[in-house]
């Protein structure tokens, strides 16, 4: 017995191609009516492609094999294997379109193959259970009655097995037509590009043009596989066309999101509150969004467009929570920057003229502001209707940038309390009361203000040691004043200092001062001070050189002992001076005319700038002067007798030294000028002499110009 398949050569591995199926109904038959007996399986490959014959005999050995162990076997059979019953053979031919000779020579050879194919060696060689014709007619009732006794048997009807193939080959073709229908193709490539409309109507139609076709090609067969293979078809047509629905539905979510963008931002723009805008242009893409899908939708199917709804929502919400951590985020900068701003110039100007409340006004000024900026924050982000907890922390990281920026500057000008102590020692050092400038006089008490300054420098590092936002009390200042200020650092050599006291500043650490608020250590405050006595030195050192050379400048008497020594060695001039009138008026008449010069020539202010200066100055106005002295005295002689001048010039002379007795208080006196609009009143000049008798002469009032 033989069964020839023919087999394309494109369908080997294929589980439906070439009635493949139909081998299980064979094995079924030829187990259940006959016995056991080789049975020859000849498949006949076409259109052999250059794979060689070898590789193809295998893959459809396997594949008969898989058929044989998926039949269902009576018991007696069921370890049989397939060689038992079945001999498989596989001949290939060529292609009769591309090489038609080789395929009738091929033909030819497999046509020989079946003459005489029921003798020995050939195809049909097992003769084993051959019926004579005599028993035909018993043979053929046994037949009968084990085909009924076995019911289990699914042998199709003809016209079942007819349909089935036939209805099959039908809804392929209109699978291959509608995958090359221009309508089709036009409207796949429209989806491509963007949103189309109405494609569920065209595509719908499009669709029951070919099941229409396919029904009224399949209506005479079976109804039963004509239903069967309709659904099919319809199941592979709308998974051929589910792809472009769901690009267009792509397109869909694409456009609604991008429009959910646009409109969000024109309403942020315009002022609308960001919750209101977020439900209101939500409400409008999903709208919009739910109308395309219904526009999308083909009667042929109802397909489930709530996955790619879904995945829009999530677009939504992920975009509207990024634009929500943008706006919030911009406004904790904003009111960040604005707090940095109220706090960072006002603590600057606070540590600026540290005190002892410093630290409250600080509190006061962080209270203040860090009130405002929250009392807007909360203002501002409440558009925004988040939940409690969500508003209590970000008004709690405002509060506490607020006072980061406070401990930050502190920190800052911390690291500047050397420097500002300088300049704390300096002003109160070298500036009065009144906040001017001091003049060392030689009044001044050096010790006194050197200690004031000191002491309002130490003021000003006791702020510094610490942060203070609590406004919980330390001994800090006080620590500071009784271990620097009563010599603790620099007695630290006396032999006198017992070596059991405790030094208050050998620690790292302030007593009841948490070490997240210490800036400056006890021991660097140690430091610290010592470096700021060393640095100032030199301010009191200059201060008491200038009081010392202030107090030698204004001193133009002579030592003690060069006043013994003139009184002693000059006791003969002195006498002489004393016999001799004569010489003690031309000496006071020298001293009145040196008096004049003196103010004249304002010899203590050419001093002040040195002595090689002044002698410079002197000697360069000295004939000037003189000269415009004997000037002015002419013009006075011409106003007056002739046979009065020696008691005219006595006279000028006097009233020349009475009027510059009070100097103008300005350094400078124009040297063009001896005394310049000045008036006298009767003035008398007596003198006397041993032989001549007092006498008294009073000159009238006398005016120079």
């Amino acid at each position: 017995m033989e069964e020839k398949e023919a087999r394309w050569c494109h369908d080997i591995g294929r589980e439906q191609a070439a009635n493949k199926p139909l081998l299980k109904t064979v094995f079924q038959v030829m187990m259940r009516l006959f016995s056991p007996r080789k049975t020859t399986l000849l498949f006949v490959v076409r259109d052999k492609t250059k794979t060689p014959l070898e590789y193809l005999e295998p893959i459809l050995s396997e594949d008969i094999q898989k058929i044989w162990n998926a039949v269902s076997k009576p018991e007696s059979h069921k370890d049989t294997p397939l060689s038992e019953f079945f001999n498989v053979e596989v001949t290939a031919l060529s292609s009769f379109e591309e090489k038609e000779d080789l395929f009738k020579e091929q033909v030819a050879q497999l046509r020989q193959r079946f003459f005489n194919s029921i003798s020995p060696g050939g195809l049909a060689g097992d003769r084993q259970g051959v019926v004579p014709a005599a028993g035909f007619s018993f043979s053929a009732q046994q037949i009968w009655r084990v085909i009924k006794e076995n019911k289990d048997l699914d042998l199709p009807a003809h016209k079942v097995m007819v349909a089935t193939v036939r209805c099959e080959e039908i809804a392929n073709e209109k699978l291959h037509h509608l995958s090359s229908n221009e309508d089709w193709l036009a409207l796949e490539e429209a989806v491509q590009c963007g949103p189309v409309s109405g494609f569920g109507r065209r595509l719908s139609s499009i669709l029951e043009t070919y099941f229409s076709g396919y029904d009224i090609e399949t209506f005479y067969f079976d109804h039963g596989v004509r239903n069967a293979k309709r659904k099919q078809l319809e199941s592979k047509a709308l998974d051929f066309v589910h792809p472009a629905y769901l690009n267009l539905l792509g397109h869909f979510r694409f456009k609604a999101l991008e429009d959910f963008k646009s409109r969000l931002e024109q309403m942020l723009n315009i002022g609308e509150g960001f919750a209101a805008s977020i439900c209101t242009s939500t409400e409008s893409c999903m709208l919009e969004f739910d109308q395309g899908c219904a526009d999308a939708a083909i009667k042929q199917a109802n397909w489930d467009a709530s996955k790619v709804k879904e995945k829009l929502c999530r677009d939504i919400n992920a975009h509207a929570l990024s634009v929500q951590d943008a706006k919030l985020s911009e406004l904790m900068v904003s009111y960040e920057k604005q707090l940095g701003q109220s706090l960072s110039e006002p603590v600057e100007s606070l540590f600026d003229n540290a005190g002892r409340d410093t630290w409250a006004s600080i509190r006061k000024l962080l209270t203040r502001e860090t009130g405002i900026a929250v009392s807007e924050f909360s203002a501002a982000i409440s558009s925004f209707e988040l939940d409690q907890s969500t508003v209590e922390k970000m008004l709690q990281d405002l509060k506490d940038y607020a006072r980061n920026v406070v401990e930050k500057k502190a920190r800052e000008e911390a690291g500047k309390v050397l420097i500002r102590m300088k300049d704390r020692f300096s002003a109160v050092f070298s500036h009065d009361n009144d906040s001017m400038p001091r003049v060392w006089t030689g009044k001044e008490d050096i010790k006194t203000i050197t200690k004031g300054a000191r002491t309002a420098s130490l003021s000003l590092l006791s702020v510094m040691v610490a942060i203070r936002l609590d406004g919980k009390p330390d001994e800090i200042e006080n620590i500071l004043f009784s271990s620097l200020m009563e010599g603790t650092v620099t007695a630290v050599s006396s032999v006198d200092r017992s070596i059991t006291t405790s030094d208050p500043l050998a620690s790292s650490s302030w007593e009841e001062v948490s070490p997240k608020s210490i800036l400056i250590t006890p021991v660097q405050c140690k430091s610290l001070w010592r470096q700021f006595k060393a640095e100032t030195e030199y301010t009191v050192t200059q201060a008491i050189s200038a009081q010392e050379a202030y107090k030698q400048s204004n001193n133009w008497l002579p030592p003690p002992w060069a006043i013994v020594a003139m009184v002693f060695l000059g006791f003969n001039e002195f006498m002489l001076l004393l016999r001799n009138p004569l010489y003690l008026m031309g000496l006071f008449v020298v001293y009145l005319l040196s008096k004049v010069m003196w103010v004249q020539m304002d010899i203590p202010g050419q001093f002040q700038h040195g002595t090689l200066a002044g002698l410079i100055s002197i000697s360069s106005r000295f004939l000037p002067t003189i000269m415009n002295l004997l000037r002015r005295l002419a013009e006075e002689a011409q106003g007056h007798q002739t046979d009065e001048p020696p008691r005219q010039q006595c006279s000028l002379v006097f009233q020349s030294l009475k009027n510059q007795s009070h100097p103008n208080p300005t350094n400078s006196i124009p040297e063009s000028s001896v005394a310049s609009n000045i008036s006298t009143s009767d003035v008398g000049i007596e003198y006397s002499s041993p032989n001549v008798t007092r006498g008294s002469t009073k000159i009238p009032e006398a005016e120079l110009s």
